[in-house]
């Protein structure tokens, strides 16, 4: 099932996306797609309506698609995690998972404007397997529970500013929260229908040249064991966000290439869960 969520900023409206490309819209299951939907049992309700054909259609012209889970408790990033990416930047592969918390206000729409923040020179591209939190997670044992707190996966943009996560301090997290830095979905494709995240494809284009074309099975550690990991030193929540890491082709490893600017655009996919597409601009 693809969740989403439409509308203006602040005023979305969840719905859900059938096969056949029709928005339904969800708004008698649940006023929202968040935590509280994701631990009782929404999913099933939305997928028990869809299917009793209970849920209006939506009128899908001109409207906008905000992120698929409204504004989650945390995002929480994983670094350096697919081995070429961290050849590409002249790291060594990290002997754990590199993590990072990311501002969860930086997550917005996947064909929203994404802004350069002021003063940046080296603004950059990532695309990520986004996984969605369904479960409160504490001490998982071992990657074999990951799946059972999965609700599912979405496509994220991990936008990054070099100067500011690299050259400012020791803390990533300058360089990670700048507004808008954080693209998600178009939906939430719950986790039933994603039956290996090790076996995506990843690809993301800059005005039109291809730029990372990756796949999930290059990553150093696992889906399962990332949220295995991160649950025994914090507690997992519903509707937290978790990225992944980002395969080679960013700008800060491609010597010559230009960082993003004002006026350019980014297309981004991963396989099964769709296309985001957004144009910079200047804050």
């Amino acid at each position: 099932m693809k969740l989403l969520r439409v509308g203006a900023p602040g005023a979305e409206r969840p719905a859900v996306r059938t096969d056949d490309g029709r928005l339904l819209d969800l708004s008698a299951v649940t006023p929202d797609i968040d935590g509280v939907f994701l631990v009782s049992g929404g999913v099933d309700r939305a997928r028990a309506a869809v299917t009793a054909g209970e849920l209006p259609a939506l009128d899908s012209d001109g409207l906008r698609i905000g992120a698929p889970v409204t504004r989650p408790g945390k995002v929480i990033c994983v670094g350096l995690n697919y081995r070429d990416h961290a050849a590409e930047t002249g790291a060594a592969a990290p002997p754990r998972p590199v993590v990072f918390l990311k501002d969860p206000g930086t997550v917005v729409g996947p064909y929203d404007e994404v802004l350069i923040p002021r003063g940046s020179v080296k603004t950059d591209w990532e695309v990520e397997l986004a996984v969605v939190i369904g479960q409160r997670a504490h001490y998982l044992a071992g990657p074999g529970e990951a799946a059972e707190v999965i609700a599912g996966y979405a496509v994220s943009h991990d936008v990054s500013e070099r100067e500011f996560q690299l050259e400012y301090s020791s803390q990533w997290d300058l360089g990670k929260s700048c507004e808008t830095f954080n693209p998600l979905g178009p939906w939430l494709v719950t986790a039933d229908e994603i039956v290996n995240p090790q076996d995506l494809r990843l690809r993301l284009d800059v005005n039109g040249v291809k730029r990372q074309d990756g796949h999930t099975g290059d990553m150093i550690f696992p889906v399962h064991h990332i949220v295995s990991y991160l649950s025994r030193h914090m507690v997992l929540e519903p509707g937290d966000v978790i990225n992944t890491g980002t395969p080679a082709g960013v700008a800060l490893g491609l010597p010559g290439t230009p960082f993003l600017r004002a006026g350019d655009t980014v297309e981004l996919e991963i396989e099964g869960l769709g296309v985001q597409r957004q144009t910079f601009g200047q804050a």
